[in-house]
Order: C-alpha cells, then structure tokens, then sequence
C-alpha cells in the first residue's frame, strides 16, 4: 500500500565530488554539505507516496524486489512512463503503453504477460513513478 511522505525534511551528508565507478580519485576531493533528499526526489511532495516493490516484472528496467518507488500522483501518465497502476483493486508496476486510445500494461521483464484491459475490469493509472531506491545492505 502506498505510504504518504513525512513532513520533515531529512538532511543527510552530501558530497559535491562525484564517486568515480572507473579509476579511484582521492578522497579529499570530496567536499561535504548536508542535503535534504526530498529536494531530488520529490517535485509534488503533497501528492507524493513511497511503494515497496515486490517481484521481478520490472526488473529489467532496474526496478528489483525490495525496491522503494518514489510515485507522483500529480504528474499525467504518458506513453512509455512507469506507473503505479491500479487493476482490479491490486497495485502493479509496469510501464504504460497507449495507441490509439487503447491502453495495456506492459512488463519488463519477458516472462511476464501484458496486461490489456477488458470488459469488466477496472484499469487506472495511479501516480507516475519518478525515482527507485534500491537498498544494498538489508
């Protein structure tokens, strides 16, 4: 279930050298400020909300079981963004597509069908989701 932001700001240390993901630099390159993630993350902070991701329908588009979605409510779905959607009463999160007015739900990942709505089912577009927060140590 969807889970609102919390009111107060949380600042964390941030550097303003980047982390080289080649060849070392040295580590009093980097200056330290205190920044609040929200300032990144988050655009609409009243129509914001944090998702828990469970499975691997999206995984190759680097959303991973465990994941936190950052989902904005406030920001129109379009062609091609991940959503938050809500089919039959269920949340998922998939990428959307729309031709032609039609709509479908599609994973990234092989194994997982489509999801195309039918007669009968109930098929909205929650919130578009801006940021993945992935966690590397539980």
């Amino acid at each position: 279930m969807p889970q609102p932001l919390a009111a107060t700001p949380l600042m964390l240390p941030m550097s303003e050298g980047r982390v080289r993901a080649g060849f070392p630099s040295p580590a009093e390159d980097l200056a330290v400020n205190r920044l609040d993630l929200t300032q990144i993350l988050v655009t609409h902070p009243q129509a914001t909300f944090l998702v828990r991701v469970a499975g691997a329908s999206m995984r190759e588009a680097g959303i991973d079981d465990g994941d936190t979605l950052v989902v904005d409510r406030v920001i129109k779905p379009q062609h091609g963004h991940v959503v938050v959607a809500v089919v039959d009463g269920d949340f998922t999160v998939k990428y959307l597509h729309q031709r032609a007015g039609r709509m479908r739900l599609k994973a990234a990942n092989p194994t997982f069908p489509d999801i195309v709505p039918k007669d009968g089912h109930t098929v909205e577009a929650w919130g578009v989701v801006t940021s993945s927060i992935k966690c590397f140590v539980p």
